[in-house]
Order: C-alpha cells, then sequence, then structure tokens
C-alpha cells in the first residue's frame, strides 16, 4: 500500500481524509482481498463501498460502522461475510447488473445485496425470479407455522363463542388434530365412497322396482342410505361455514363449490318431484330430475379433500397448463391434417366410409391417441399408409409433453414434502428457542400444553397464555412478525 503513491488512503481524521476517482480501497470480504479504485466506485455512490472513499474524515467511529474492522498498517477493511456472494455483488461496478451464481440461496444473496447497500433492481430477471420462489416458499411455510401455532395458542381474551367455533373448525379441517377428528375424517371418506357406490347400485336393472306408473325406479333402501348419506355431508358442511373464520372465501373455495354440488341436487329433485308437478308437466319434472341426479357424480370429488396424492394432482396440473396447451394444440393440428388427407385418399374406393372431412375427425382422434375402436378404418393403400403415419404422429405428440408433466407432479410432491419438514423444523426451533430463553419450561414442547395449569383470574402480570404467546413469536422466520428483520445464513439454507 506504501507503494501505491498518491493512490493510497490517508490516515484516519488528517485533513487529506476525503474520496475521490484517484483514492484505491483495499477490502477483504471473508479472507479474499480485493483492490478497488475509486474512480470505480464512484459509479454508486449511495453503496457501502463507495462511502468507504470518505469513511476515514469521520474517525475510527465511521470507519467501524461501515466494516467490521480496519488495519491502519495496512490500510484495509475486513468484512465477515459471504466471500462468493461478495464476487457477485461488485459485478454492478463493472457490468452495471449482478448475476447470482449457482448453488447459493437467493434470500442469503438478498441480504449480502441490502448489506452492500446494491439496490435489487441491479439483480438480473433470471436471478430475480430464483428469489421469487424462495420467497413463496418461506411464505408457504410462515402461513403452515402460524396454523399451527393458532391451534396450539389459547387466547383467554376471546369469548366463549369464537372458542367453540374454533374448537369445531380445528375438529373438521385437522384430523391430525386429535383421535376423534381423525375417526369423523375417516367416516366422512367411507360416506363419500358409500354413496358413490350406492349411486352406480342404482342404475342396475335387477336393483330396481317398479313405481306406481310402472316406471323402473331405484330401491327404497337405496335411497334410504343416499338419504343417510346426503344428510351428513350437509351437516358437514354447515358445522363447516359456521366455524370458518372467513366465510366468503370458504364459499368461493373449489372443494366447498364440489360440496354444493354433491348436496344440492338432491334437494333440488326432492322439490321437483313434491313441487314440480303442479308448475310443469309430470314428464318435464322427470327428465329434470334424471339431469339433476346425475349431477351426483361430483361428490366423487370430495375425495380429494381426504387425499393429499389428489390435490398434488390437481396442483400439478394447474402447473402445467402451458404443456397440456401444447399437447391439445399437437392432437388438434394432427387431427386436423390427416383427417383432410385420410378424406382425399379414400373417396376413391366405392364402400368408403369416410363421408365428411368433419366425420373423418373421429378417425383421426381414435387413430391419434392409439385407441382404434375399427368404427371406421382405411380401405385404400394410400389410406392405410396415412392412418400409420397418423398414430405414429399421435404417439410422439402425447409422449412429447408428458415428461414436463410428470417433472411439475415430482417437483411439486417433493416441494410439499420439503415445506412440511421445514415448517417442523421451524416448531422445534421455536421450542428450543423459547425453552432458552423464557423461565422454566414456558412453551418447551407442544405435549406440554394440555399439562400445564389454568390462569389465575385477577392476578397481576403477565399469565402463562401470554407468554407462551410472546416466546412463540420470536421465530426464525421474520414473515410471522411485524420487525424488518432478516434471517441468519445458516437459518435461510437449512
Amino acid at each position: 500500500m506504501d507503494a501505491a503513491g498518491e493512490r493510497s488512503l490517508p490516515e484516519p481524521g488528517s485533513q487529506d481524509s476525503r474520496a475521490g476517482d484517484d483514492i484505491e480501497i483495499v477490502v477483504n470480504v471473508g479472507g479474499v482481498r480485493q483492490v478497488l479504485y475509486g474512480d470505480l466506485l464512484s459509479q454508486y455512490p449511495e453503496t457501502r463501498l463507495a462511502e468507504l472513499m470518505g469513511c476515514l474524515a469521520g474517525g475510527y467511529d465511521t470507519i467501524f460502522s461501515l466494516c467490521d474492522d480496519y488495519d491502519p498498517g495496512k490500510r484495509e477493511f475486513y468484512f465477515d461475510r459471504d466471500p462468493d456472494a461478495f464476487k457477485c455483488v461488485i459485478e454492478v461496478y463493472y457490468f452495471g447488473e449482478v448475476h447470482m451464481k449457482k448453488g447459493i440461496c437467493p434470500i442469503c444473496f438478498k441480504n449480502e445485496m441490502d448489506f452492500w447497500k446494491v439496490d435489487l433492481k441491479f439483480l438480473d430477471d433470471c436471478c430475480k425470479s430464483h428469489l421469487s420462489e424462495k420467497r413463496e416458499e418461506l411464505e408457504e411455510i410462515a402461513r403452515r407455522v402460524q396454523l399451527i401455532l393458532d391451534d396450539l395458542g389459547v387466547d383467554s381474551a376471546e369469548g366463549r363463542w369464537r372458542r367453540c367455533q374454533k374448537c369445531v373448525w380445528k375438529f373438521l379441517e385437522k384430523p391430525e388434530s386429535s383421535c376423534p377428528a381423525r375417526v369423523v375424517a375417516v367416516l366422512s371418506f367411507l360416506l363419500i365412497l358409500i354413496s358413490s357406490v350406492v349411486m352406480c347400485m342404482g342404475t342396475i336393472p335387477e336393483l330396481q322396482v317398479l313405481d306406481a306408473d310402472g316406471n323402473r325406479v331405484e330401491h327404497p333402501t337405496l335411497e334410504n342410505v343416499e338419504t343417510a348419506c346426503i344428510g351428513w355431508f350437509t351437516l358437514e358442511y354447515l358445522l363447516r361455514l359456521f366455524s370458518s373464520p372467513n366465510k366468503l372465501h370458504f364459499a368461493l373455495s373449489f372443494m366447498n363449490i364440489v360440496d354444493v354440488l354433491a348436496i344440492l341436487p338432491f334437494y333440488v329433485s326432492l322439490t321437483l318431484t313434491h313441487l314440480g308437478a303442479r308448475m310443469m308437466e309430470l314428464t318435464n319434472v322427470q327428465q329434470a330430475v334424471q339431469a339433476l341426479r346425475i349431477m351426483r357424480i361430483a361428490r366423487i370429488f370430495k375425495l380429494a379433500r381426504h387425499s393429499s396424492g389428489l390435490q398434488t394432482l390437481t396442483y400439478a396440473l394447474k402447473r402445467s397448463f402451458k404443456e397440456l396447451g401444447l399437447l391439445l394444440m399437437y392432437l388438434a393440428v394432427g387431427i386436423f391434417v390427416f383427417s383432410a388427407l385420410g378424406y382425399t385418399m379414400e373417396q376413391s374406393h366405392p364402400e368408403t366410409l369416410f363421408k365428411s372431412i368433419p366425420q373423418s375427425f373421429w378417425w383421426a382422434i381414435i387413430t391419434m391417441t392409439t385407441v382404434g375402436y375399427g368404427d371406421i378404418y382405411p380401405k385404400t393403400t394410400l389410406g392405410k399408409l396415412n392412418a400409420a403415419i397418423s398414430f405414429l404422429c399421435g404417439v410422439i405428440a402425447i409422449a412429447l409433453p408428458i415428461h414436463p408433466i410428470i417433472n411439475n407432479f415430482v417437483r411439486y410432491y417433493n416441494k410439499q414434502r420439503v415445506l412440511e419438514t421445514a415448517a417442523k423444523h421451524e416448531l422445534e426451533l421455536m421450542e428450543l428457542n423459547s425453552s432458552s430463553a423464557g423461565e422454566g419450561k414456558v412453551g418447551c414442547s407442544r405435549s406440554d400444553l394440555d399439562s400445564l395449569p389454568p390462569e389465575p383470574v385477577g392476578e397481576e402480570g403477565p399469565s402463562w397464555s401470554s407468554r407462551l404467546k410472546i416466546s412463540h413469536s420470536d421465530t426464525f422466520i421474520p414473515l410471522l412478525t411485524e420487525e424488518k428483520h432478516h434471517r441468519t445464513r445458516l437459518q435461510s439454507c437449512k
């Protein structure tokens, strides 16, 4: 540094301590020494490295407010930060943008950029997508942890009515909360299967009976079983609606709409059977009732409420709309091309089965999907060649988007397992933190909640429930608190 001459930094507190373009800055980040120049750093004067050029004029107090240590002999600034992330951050001075290396945690890298006071707008768009994905994961973990904490927390300020609603909601929506809740969930699952089986058995002619008009109707025993299942579904829906914390969101959610569609046809058909004959002809009433009975197939979708696998499949398909759109586009183009070619090539045969191009669409569909019913088939040599090419192209068109769809399913399934594990890990860390910071065993484990004594009434000082809430709010997830603090490097990458 002495050989640098006029470009080296002056002594702290001296009159010559000023920032300039000819100043040379030496920084040591995590053991990696880096030499930077003032003309380079002055491009972004609001960053921490640019502030180092003028910090010597303020003395050691100003120096140590910007760095972790300073060596006056070497005139070198020391920072206990990640050197790999620093190599990425200083790219903003050379290229005007920042790229994040593969393998660096996005949240940790954001914290590094905040420390060096480099704005996130310099982060490249490809790296911002990783950061937003990591944020979504943290938000999901925070939401799951908060739900568990809400179940564990005991708020004495709530009224009896509110506590009753929370108990009912927990009993119906969270089967893992208790053994009776698990029994009710299993019973609901069995009733869904029974009602679906009864609906199918009701269409078997041997099990049907004749009514007064000589028409075949469902057996009374099957109707009674269905009525009992519908009564259970109705009671379950009303209790969940009654205990829901947000009734509008509850009513508009997809699974609850499915529940309504599974219940409503029974009551509408019952109303039409008893009252509809007065307003319309009996034939129209029977047709309307028959159409409503078909809507009972919606109850099979209720199984998704009790099956995490079906939920994962649903979410994976939502994430695969682009791939599914490509699949449909490939099939649509192939169907149109090969049906037109098949119609043209088969016109020379006197007994052709291809009467028109729209009629040929059916042949192209069953051929490209390798179903091949055989009701329509080519009879000429060119038509058979066209058929062979069509089903080969159909296999390729179907196989191409399948792999991304499977990847989306596996990725989402593994992500859900990771999030569940991370939420449990956060709870364990919170319990360890609360047990070490609190007095006694306050909030030390979830199993100790039931053994805690009742709260004294009228006693001064914070109750054990308030202390529990305070201890559990000291969480490592910043999204669970309103304080603007960041996770440490190890906590973010665990």
